[in-house]
């Protein structure tokens, strides 16, 4: 188990709420791969042999960094912390970090590779120990590591122990994804809503947009659950169902409104030139935040679930 840092005791944990890796955060994964690389902890996957047999003895850095850059985009190897940039009189060294999503890639990459280097017998001749490995070990210390660093400096991505990434919500929102939706008694419309959670949590700009237009076509599915041939009328019993109190069904009926008029006007379920583009991943938050709470309300009938 990991220590807490006096500092999280006293203040708090720093948000995660970046999701851009800056150099800093990039250079404590760095210094946990060329560790790992340099104990041999990749050693099981890219063995580097002992010359007198077939013992494993370390790892083959070539083997690693030529598999790695078959595989991910926009990392260098040898791994890069630092730039070089003219500055007229000469050239001085700035902090670097590469595209955010390759480095969650690269991460991945190591996850799935890693194991924990254990020595054994040590060749004197060779000045180097024969290891063997556990897989489990050396992932869940790599993981740790890398999350580490992540929550210290802010960063709102989260490695798993199936090596996928995920991005974790805001508090409050986070709560209420995590909650259970109960069964809509519609296939249809509850595949939509998981779907939209699953690709909410990505780390990708893009697939969290689609989590939108997955939410809001379950939205327009669900108007039409309580009455298939009268959307109006269906909308209107869903709403009753939610809310007894006169003021609060017509906060309601107007977030309702409001919230068919954002599925219209923003570029989530239509791509008209004329729409409005969604290019901010704390806007998706936002509304994703909303018509969630929506649809929440009213698959429970206004009911603790």
């Amino acid at each position: 188990m990991t220590t807490q840092y006096f500092s999280d005791q006293e203040r708090g944990p720093i948000p995660r709420t970046s999701e851009t890796i800056t150099p800093v955060a990039w250079g404590g994964i760095v210094a946990a791969v060329t560790s790992a690389v340099q104990d041999g902890s990749f050693g099981e996957d890219f063995p580097d042999v002992c010359p007198d047999g077939s013992c494993v003895c370390g790892t083959d850095a070539q083997s690693f960094s030529r598999a790695m850059l078959a595989e991910i985009r926009g990392i260098n190897w040898p791994l890069q912390t630092e730039v070089s940039e003219s500055q007229g009189y000469g050239y001085e060294r700035f902090p670097y970090a590469p595209d955010s999503l390759d480095i969650l890639d690269f991460v991945q990459f190591c996850h799935r590779h890693v194991s924990k280097a254990i020595p054994g017998r040590y060749h004197s001749f060779h000045s180097h120990h024969h290891l063997s490995f556990n897989r489990k070990t050396g992932r869940a210390e790599f993981r740790d590591w890398v999350n580490r660093v992540f929550s210290r400096n802010g960063i709102a991505f989260d490695l798993q122990s199936d090596g996928s990434i995920k991005r974790l919500a805001p508090p409050v929102l986070a709560e209420a994804l995590h909650s259970h939706v109960p069964s809509t008694g519609d296939t249809s419309l509850d595949g939509l809503i998981e779907d939209a959670r699953r690709k909410f949590f990505s780390p990708d700009l893009t697939v969290r947009k689609e989590a939108l237009e997955k939410l809001w076509d379950a939205w327009e599915r669900l108007k039409s659950l309580r009455n298939p041939s009268n959307k109006k009328k269906s909308v209107g019993q869903l709403l009753d169902a939610a809310s007894s109190e006169s003021k609060f069904r017509e906060l309601l009926e107007n977030e309702a409104r409001s919230l068919t008029e954002i599925g219209n006007s923003f570029m989530i379920r239509h791509t008209e030139v004329q729409k409005v583009a969604i290019t901010t991943s704390i806007h998706v938050d936002y509304l994703f935040h909303r018509m969630f709470a929506m649809i929440y309300l009213l698959v429970t009938g206004g009911k603790q679930a």
